[in-house]
This record gives C-alpha cells, structure tokens and sequence, in this order.
C-alpha cells in the first residue's frame, strides 16, 4: 500500500487521508491511523487513485519546496503542486532563448537522442546476450546494428524534424523487439505496437506506468536546479506538457523503465493478474500490480555505477538531478556541449 523509499512517499490506496501532526506526516484510513513518518524524512509525494492530503499539509509540502504529484490509478499524471520555484530567472531566460537559436537546440537535440538510442542499443544486447532462443538473439542483435548505424550518422542531421524522424523511425525499430525480450510465454503478454492512451494490453500498460514515475521524477529534477519542464527541445511545446522533462528522461527510459519491466515479467513478478480491463479495450495495472512494480522501480534507483563523465559512484535515484544539472550548465553556456547518459 505505502512505500517511503528514496525520501518520496508513494500512496496507492484507495480512501486514505493524509495528515499533518505535529511535523508528521499521518495516513489515516476510516480515520484509523496506519502509517506515520516524519516530514523532514521525504522530499515529495506521490498519490495514486483516490488519495486525499489536508490542507495544512499541502500547505507545509509548499512552503518546504515538497512536491505533490498526483495520478490517477491506471498511472495517468493529473496534477502537481509545488512551491516557490528554485533557480534564478537568468538561467530559464537562457533556456527560453534557446528556442531561437536553430543550430544550438539541434546540437543538443543530438546529444538526447544520441543517449536515448545508445543506451536501447545497450538494452537489447544484453537480451541478446541473456536469452536462449537464436532467432531472438538474431532479431535483437540485427536490430541494434541498424540502431547503431543511425548512432554513427546522427551528426548529419541538422534540423530539428529530421532529428525528430530519426528518432521515431528508431523507436518502432526499438519497440517491434519488446517480445524477443521475454523469456515467457503467456497469451497475456503480448505486444503487437507501442499504444499510449490508453494502453490496449499489459505490457504497454507496464511501461506506459513507468514512464509516469519516470516523468515526475525528472520534473522534480529539473525544477530542483531552476529550469522550467515545460519548455523543451526534441518534445513540441504543448499546454500542460513537461517538455523538457520528456526530453530528459529519454536518455533513461531504456535503463530505468524498460529492462525494469522485462525484468518483472521474466521473473514472474508481474503477472496477468496484476492487471485489469477496463471499458473501451484499456488494460491498467490494479492495486496489487502498481505495489508490485513502485516496490521494484524504486529498488532500481538504490542500485549504483560509476558515472561516465563524473568519474564517481552515483545512484539511478540521483541520476534524472546529476543529468538535469549538467543540462543547465550546457544551456547556461558553461560547458560547450550537453553529454547525456550513457549505459554501460
């Protein structure tokens, strides 16, 4: 029901309240308490489904710059609240003009898509490498040399449409492998297309649920060092849209939410009955599934490595805020070239 790891408070219960007392954070259900942690201990909230936070409490998470996401249960972002916004005005004003200067925002359009299509490359070799089925090794590792071949001459596209059209093309290339990734076999677990809203089968619904968890960590990111999520680059500008917080987690995807969720369906962690119907076709991740996979994602971010360009051990807890750094320095102009993540 409720998991407090990596100081953000994830609540999926249907009916709780959350309360504040006395610098507690308190959830209480048919006002029975169950769950109490000190505010200071976390950094933000996430609900999920019917949830509710008191207004005292909503007001303590603004004034101490702790966010308030809230979802709905099949994973879909509602809203957010925040506090006063962090940063100074310069940096979101070099972030804003960058959208008029064609030649900059394509360099670092790039370098985005550029970690996005290494680290997936990444992704599917080490299936390739992990599962037993030749034919499979062979359509993952076929398709990783034409990801690769793209990678080599990303630097002769210079426009942001062409960027974008790579892009895509590497994405059906990327997601047509989604089953040469699984070991088992199961009607439940079949995957046709990438389908978003709403997802039309249990795996997209898997993903389209990381993705979410993914997202609003890289908002808190972005807003943590002062830059706007709205305003993106490879992601078009669109009312209610965090851009650029898509176009950070791009680079994470295939790390931090796809070999997640083959993982959890290798391993049986998942399984069909984790997942509901819903009219009109939609296929969502229930209560026990969400528990199931908030538990692993987060167990995901405890994991370390050895940061490529930093040359030292970080989590992928900390990686959206180390990359969201980095972005600012290379918008503010303090380092020529943006360099995103990449997977070993």
């Amino acid at each position: 029901m409720i998991g407090e790891l990596q100081n953000v408070l994830y609540v999926q219960t249907d009916g709780v309240v959350l309360r504040l007392d006395h610098d507690n954070v308190v959830i209480t259900q048919d006002r029975a308490e169950v769950f109490r942690v000190p505010a200071h201990h976390i950094s933000g909230i996430v609900a999920l489904g019917r949830v509710s936070l008191t207004g005292p409490l909503t007001a303590m998470c603004a004034e101490r710059g702790m966010s308030i996401a809230q979802f709905k249960s099949n994973g879909r972002f509602e809203y957010r609240i925040e506090g006063r916004r962090s940063g100074n005005v310069l940096l979101r004003a070099a972030q804003h003009r960058l959208l008029g200067r064609s030649e900059q925002m394509a360099g670092l359009v790039q370098a985005i898509i550029a970690g996005k299509l290494c680290n997936g490359r990444q992704v599917l070799l080490r299936s390739a490498r992990d599962i037993g089925d030749p034919a499979k090794q062979t359509a993952l590792r076929d398709t990783a040399e034409e990801i690769a071949r793209d990678i080599r001459r990303l630097r002769t596209f210079t426009t942001i449409d062409q960027l974008r059209g790579v892009e895509g093309i590497n994405a059906k290339r990327y997601f047509a492998q989604i089953p040469n990734h699984l070991h088992i076999h199961h009607d439940s677990f079949t995957f046709t297309a990438r389908s978003k809203r709403p997802p039309r089968d249990p795996i997209n619904a898997l993903l389209s649920f990381l993705y979410s968890l993914l997202t609003n960590d890289c908002v808190s990111a972005l807003e943590a060092v002062g830059l706007d999520p709205q305003v993106g680059y490879l992601h078009t500008l669109r009312p209610g849209r965090p851009s650029l917080a898509l176009d950070l987690m791009e680079e994470f995807r295939p790390v931090l939410a796809d070999r997640l969720a083959f993982t959890l369906i290798n391993r049986q962690q998942v399984r069909p009955e984790h997942f509901d119907g819903l009219p009109g076709g939609a296929v969502s991740l229930n209560d026990r599934g969400r528990r199931e996979v908030i538990t692993a994602y987060q167990e995901r971010k405890k994991d370390e490595f050895e940061h490529p360009e930093l040359k030292q051990r970080v989590t992928y807890g900390t990686l959206p805020m180390v990359q969201a750094r980095l972005l600012a320095r290379a918008i503010r102009n303090e380092r020529q070239h943006y360099i995103p993540f990449y997977s070993k």
